[in-house]
Order: structure tokens, then sequence, then C-alpha cells
């Protein structure tokens, strides 16, 4: 701004003093012209009068170098001309000074030379014989008069230039300062033009508007940051470029990006071409989705276009992590596996004595023992359902019944009782020890944690070995000293139909559920598991009640 008022004040002071040259030379000019005519009106008089009284031989007296003199007479014709032979001029009378002069009594005219450089004035006067006396005198023209003076205009000019540059700054300056000043925040307290004063309110009233709305852009892009990263889902969005725009850390890392710094393209998280092409065809204005395998991790990637008022105005790309769905479908097309090999094995046995029986080719002892093996895989399979059942409504959270203050001492006395004559016949002492303790929750489901983990103990022991059951300060461990369980294996000891021991289960006999169940039921009394186990040390299983 300071510029372009220093450039218009400097263009404005130079106009004005070329103009004024222009106008005080072509005033002096003009003042000398008609200085010029004044005298030679003047020697005319002074001329007419010498002839009034001497005639002719009072030009022959004059002595004027600078001034020519010729008399014409009133035809025209020339009596005398003190620079030239008056019988070898021309005829006069149609010259514009000498009709002026016939008219008037006198007549002034201006004639350039044939160079353009010098020009005549000349004044006629009538006398009062009629004859005119004409004098005149040679003046440069105006350019002349300019290109004689130029040296003296060019240094005024200069002078003039850097005059007005120093006025111009000075004025510039002036002028900006009070702008530079302003404070759009408190422009009343700044001293600033009074013109200004009702521009810099409204400046400060959109100032204010500007921050207020920048404040809640800032908020709102805040809040969309914290909301995108409190997201387990990844999301990007991105321009109609696919430049990003915003990414949570989430996206980053179900992608498997690795780079350094803030990625810039979308296209530089992942170099799957099911991404690529996810990312081309949203591009493209069209809704498209791929699953992607990285490391561990399974995802589901969708991009769509982002359309305003028919406009693509860029993409939101949202990365599902379907790791846990893949890893469920996977437990269900296993349990689904295990628990239709489970089933068809009691079956199986079932339908084979059954058609023995029913063809007569069992004799009574031989039938009496069917009949025992073909109850036998019924309880088997009876208690499998029913296992099955139980896990079911524990993994949907339908437990049909509500959570009441249990005693665990109470509910593990009784399994203990229960179980009694099985770990006796097994060669195994269980005992119980503690105190009283309440826990929330529901005993049925409580019974058969105890029940399972007892069963364990008792089945994979030793003969001789001892099961205990302890009840401390909301804490419920079973103990044994039996085969134990390898450290890499512990962690899958709760999974559906898994067996440490494939062969020894066989002979203990069992679903496989018993330890799902035992985790399910944790999950539902919101109670912590701990294992401690070695191979050929033993096993404690305690779960934790919060």
């Amino acid at each position: 701004m300071k510029i372009r008022i220093f450039r218009n004040t400097l263009i404005a002071i130079l106009c004005f003093v070329i103009a004024s040259t222009g106008i005080t030379l072509n005033a002096t000019y003009k003042y000398f012209n008609t200085q010029l005519e004044t005298e030679l009106g003047q020697e005319a008089a002074y001329a007419a009068a010498g002839i009034k009284l001497g005639g002719a031989d009072y030009l022959d007296s004059i002595s004027e170098d600078e001034i020519r003199i010729t008399w014409i007479d009133k035809s025209g014709k020339v009596l005398y001309d003190n620079r030239a032979d008056a019988s070898e001029m021309e005829n006069h009378l149609d010259r514009e000074e000498i009709k002026e002069a016939v008219a008037d009594g006198y007549g002034t005219a201006i004639r350039n030379s044939g160079t353009m450089s010098v020009q005549t004035v000349y004044y006629a006067l009538r006398l009062d014989d009629n004859t005119i006396l004409r004098v005149s005198s040679n003046q440069y023209t105006f350019l002349t008069v300019l290109e004689d003076m130029i040296k003296a205009i060019l240094l005024i000019f200069a002078f003039a230039l850097i005059l007005s540059a120093l006025i111009a700054f000075r004025l510039s300056s002036r002028i900006v300062k009070p702008l530079e000043n302003i404070d759009i925040d408190n422009p009343d307290e700044e001293e600033i033009y009074d013109e200004l004063r009702p521009a810099v309110r409204r400046l400060k009233s959109q100032n204010q508007k500007i921050l207020s709305q920048i404040d809640e852009l800032k908020l709102q892009q805040a809040q969309l940051n914290a909301t995108m990263e409190s997201m387990s889902e990844g999301m990007i969005i991105t321009n109609t470029k696919a430049e990003i725009l915003s990414c949570n850390h989430s996206a980053l890392r179900l992608l498997g990006f690795t780079g350094e710094g803030s990625p810039f393209h979308v296209l530089d998280l992942s170099k799957d071409d099911r991404f690529r092409y996810a990312v081309l065809s949203a591009l493209e204005g069209k809704r498209s989705s791929c699953t992607m395998h990285i490391g561990d991790t399974y995802c589901e990637v969708i991009a769509a276009p982002v359309i305003h008022e028919g406009e693509k105005e860029g993409l939101v790309i949202m990365v599902i992590d379907e790791t846990e769905k893949e890893k469920r479908d996977v437990l269900r097309r296993e349990f689904t596996s295990n628990v239709s090999h489970e089933l068809k094995t009691p079956l199986t046995s079932i339908s084979g004595f059954a058609e023995l029986i029913k063809n007569g080719l069992a004799d009574e002892d031989t039938a009496v023992r069917f009949s025992d093996n073909i109850y036998r895989e019924a309880q088997r399979l009876i208690t499998l359902v029913n296992d099955i059942i139980r896990l079911s409504q524990l993994d949907g959270g339908e437990i049909p019944y509500d959570k009441e203050p249990v005693d665990l001492y109470q509910v593990a006395s009784e399994v203990v009782s229960r179980l009694a004559p099985v770990a006796e016949k097994s060669d195994i002492t269980l005992t119980l020890s503690g105190k009283s303790c309440y826990v929330d929750g529901n005993r049925r489901i409580l019974d058969e944690i105890i029940s399972n983990l007892c069963d364990n103990a008792i089945k994979y022991n030793s003969p001789g070995g001892h099961a205990q059951v302890i009840i401390s300060d909301r804490q419920l461990t079973v103990r044994d000293d039996g085969i134990g369980i390898p450290s890499d294996q512990q962690s899958r000891i709760f999974e559906r139909f898994y067996r440490v021991d494939k062969s020894h289960s066989k002979e203990v006999g069992g679903t496989g559920l018993g330890l799902s169940i035992v985790k399910h039921g944790a999950i539902y009394h919101n109670a912590v598991i701990h294992i401690d186990s070695a191979p050929g040390n033993g096993t404690s299983i305690s779960l934790e009640f919060k």
C-alpha cells in the first residue's frame, strides 16, 4: 500500500511540475510575443511621425538593424525597404497585416521561416495619406526557445524529481503510518483517520466473526480428531486427489503402515492391489469394499465417495478389524465339526448295539452288556448336549437366572460331597478348606464351575493323588498333583473340545467342554482366571472374583 501511495503521489507531483513548467513557458512566450508586438507598434508610430515630418529621407536616416521597415503605397507597391531593393519586391497588398491595416488602420501577422526555427512578427500602420508603414522583427519559435532551455529544464526536472520523491515518501509515510498502527481488536485506542473509523469498526466486527468461526472450526476439528482417535475402526478422509486430510492411528495400525511421519497420499498406506482397486473405484464415484489379510489381522476396507450437491468432494475410507469375527467363524466351524464328531461317536455305538439286539444276535447276557453300553453312551450324549446348551447360554449371555449373593464355600462343599465317591473310586483324595465367602453370582453356574474343575482334578490325576478345593477371600482355587499342563498349551485349555493329552482323555472320558464352561462362567461373574501348572507337578487353577 505504501509503495502504491508513494508511486501515485510521485506521479501526481511530477505531472503537476511538468504541467506548471509547460504553462509557465507558454505564458512567458506569449508575454514576450505581446511585448514584441507592442514594441513594433511603437516603432511604427515613431517611423510614421518621422515620415510625416521628413518623408522618405527620414527613413534613410534610420540605422535600425534589428527592425525591418517597409513603406507601401495604397496599391500595394513597395516604396521603401531598409533591407531590400523596393523596385524588385512584389506587391504586398495581399499580405494579411496589410489587409488589416487598410481596413482597420493597423494589422499584425506572424509568419514562420522555411526552417520553422525562426518566425517574423509584422505590424502594419495606415498613415494619413493611406500609405502603409510596416515594421517587422524576427523571433525564435516556441520549440527553439524550448530547445535552448532544455538543459535548464532538465536540471529543474531532475531537482523536481528528487524533491517530488522526498515529498511523496514523506506523504506516503505519514498517510500509511496511522493505517499500519491500527489495532483491529481495539481501533478506538489508536489515533486513526476519522474517515476510517466506520470502516475499521466494520473490520473489527468482521475480524471477531472470523476469529469466532476459526475457534469453532478448531473445536469441531478437535472433536472430530478426538472422535476418530477413539474409534477402534480406521477412518481416512481425503480430497478428490486422494490426498489425506485426516487419518486416525487405527487406520495406520490396521493397514500395517510402518513408514515414518504422516502419509501424504492414501495409496501410500498399503501396496495391496485390493486396497488400491477399492480406492480407485471410489475416486471414480463408485462405493467399493474389499477384505485384506495383513499379518495376523483380518480387516474389511470400505471406500465411498463424498458427494455434495452433485459434486464429488473427496473420499471416506473405513477400515474395520474383522479379526475377532474371523476367529469366531473359525471357532464356530471347529465347534460344529467337533460337536458333529462328539455326537457321532456315541450315536454310532448306540445304533450298533441296538441293531445287534434288534436282530437277535445277542443272547441274554450279551444283551444286558449291550444295554449297559447303550445306557453309558446315552448318558455321555445327554451330558454333551447339556454342556453344549450351557455353553451356548453362557456365550450368548442368556442366563435364565438373576445374580444373588452366593456362599462359595457352601457350593464347594456340596460339589465335594457329590464327587467324593467318584474320587474314591479313582483312589484320589478330594478335600475342601477355607471359610465362608459370599460373591454376587449365579449358584448353578458356580456349581458347574467348581464341578468341572474338580472333575478335571480327579480325571487327570494319578492313583493315590490329592485334589484340593480352597476358598479364601473372594478366591476359588482347585489344586491337584496330577500330570500337569505344558506351558505352551496352557493358553488353549479353555478352548472348546481342546485336550492336552488326547489318548488319556479317551480313557477318562468327558466332553471337552468343561474348561470352556469354566471360562465363560468366570466371564459372567467378572472373575479373573489364573493358572499355575507344569508337567508332572500338578495344576492349580484359581478364579479371583472382583
